[in-house]
């Protein structure tokens, strides 16, 4: 049955604008950005049967543009408009922040840390530095490595820290096992990092290591 013959009250643009956008399933929310179907399968079919192709919410996100169009019904236009949807969410987290509002939780930290490095295939160490009020200045991937590691030059983080005058970082980068635990050499460049900033009077806030779905905290583990 097409959608426009379901109650105006199931249908996901008018749930939407009535419950909210909590209100609707995965499925219902593709079917909006999604926005049409084909002759044989409405917008929430296909965002059903990407959702069952893929296994899941994260590994469609996950996809490539060439893995996406795989599915049935999903042309180069449809398979951009998902790739949109999950950079526009990472650029979202990353957006000037505005004044007096800082950075420093460990829930709004570790949703930053997490949404720019969990699908990454290799380990990327990234840096967040802040200002004196713990503000967003800048966030970057700093080094990218293989599959089980990443090489990290102290004096390249400093040099970006005097370069943006920043007064405080949070580091962290990903394993792509999927295993957040530290490392024994994670905890060593974290030492070796904090005595580095301490000779700028930098702070180092926090070490994340994102692995999935946990992403775990150096200084929630007293290690920092």
């Amino acid at each position: 049955m097409s959608i426009l013959h379901w109650p105006a009250s199931e249908r996901p643009r008018e749930k939407l604008a009535a419950r909210g956008a909590g209100a609707l399933s995965d499925a219902e929310l593709l079917a909006l950005f999604i926005s049409s179907g084909t002759r044989s399968l409405s917008a929430l079919d296909l965002g059903l049967n990407l959702l069952n192709h893929f296994g899941g919410l994260r590994q469609l996100f996950d996809a490539t543009p060439e893995e996406l169009r795989q599915v049935n019904g999903i042309g180069l236009a449809k398979s951009a408009q998902l790739n949109a949807i999950l950079e526009l969410s990472r650029r979202y987290l990353k957006a000037e922040r505005p004044r007096g509002e800082s950075l420093t939780s460990s829930a709004a930290s570790k949703l930053l840390f997490k949404s720019e490095l969990r699908h990454q295939p290799n380990e990327v160490f990234a840096v967040l530095f802040l200002n004196n009020q713990h503000e967003m200045i800048r966030f970057e991937h700093l080094f990218n490595g293989t599959i089980n590691s990443a090489q990290v030059h102290l004096r390249e983080v400093v040099r970006r820290c005097l370069q943006y005058n920043a007064a405080a970082l949070i580091v962290g980068h990903n394993h792509p096992s999927g295993i957040s635990e530290p490392s024994q050499s994670d905890i060593a460049i974290t030492r070796d990092l904090q005595k580095a900033l301490q000779l700028i009077d930098v702070r180092l806030l926090d070490h994340l290591v994102v692995g999935d779905p946990v992403v775990s905290s150096f200084s929630e583990l007293g290690l920092l």
